[in-house]
């Protein structure tokens, strides 16, 4: 998949009115989820996206490795997309679905190994919410009348 085809694929499924508010939602997952992960698991998730898509998780990114939380995760990427945190919880989550199916599952996997996914509040298994319910599907963008709903905080 190409630039075009990722960015105009997370545009549909996010019902986004353009190109910039698109790639914005896609820089406001990545670049967080770069700066969190290790710079090697980084590369590795990037390796099979677009050029200028793995920049957001791995050129752009001064400091991988950090440690933070969901709700830190979702503070960085509104602060990058401009919107409320549920709408960010939602497109986060859409755009993992798409990057999920985009990369070798040992990748994803090793994705998932990073980010604790407990009850408390380091709780990640937030962010794979669209995932383990199945991804996202034209079955289920026909049925809700545009894919899975933003769920509330």
């Amino acid at each position: 998949m190409n630039f075009n085809e990722f960015t105009g694929e997370v545009q549909h499924r996010l019902e986004l009115p353009g190109t910039g508010e698109t790639v914005r939602a896609i820089r406001a997952t990545l670049y967080p989820l770069g700066q969190r992960i290790p710079a090697e698991n980084a590369a590795d998730l990037a390796a099979s996206l677009p050029m200028e898509i793995k920049w957001y998780l791995t050129g752009a990114v001064d400091e991988h490795g950090q440690r933070f939380d969901w709700a830190e995760f979702l503070d960085r990427a509104s602060e990058i997309e401009g919107r409320d945190k549920a709408t960010v919880a939602y497109h986060t989550r859409v755009i993992i679905d798409l990057v999920r199916e985009q990369v070798p599952g040992s990748d994803f996997e090793q994705l998932r190994n990073q980010l604790p996914e407990s009850e408390d509040t380091q709780n990640w298994r937030k962010l794979f919410e669209v995932v383990d319910a199945g991804g996202w599907s034209d079955a289920q963008e026909a049925q809700t009348g545009g894919g899975p709903q933003p769920e509330r905080q």
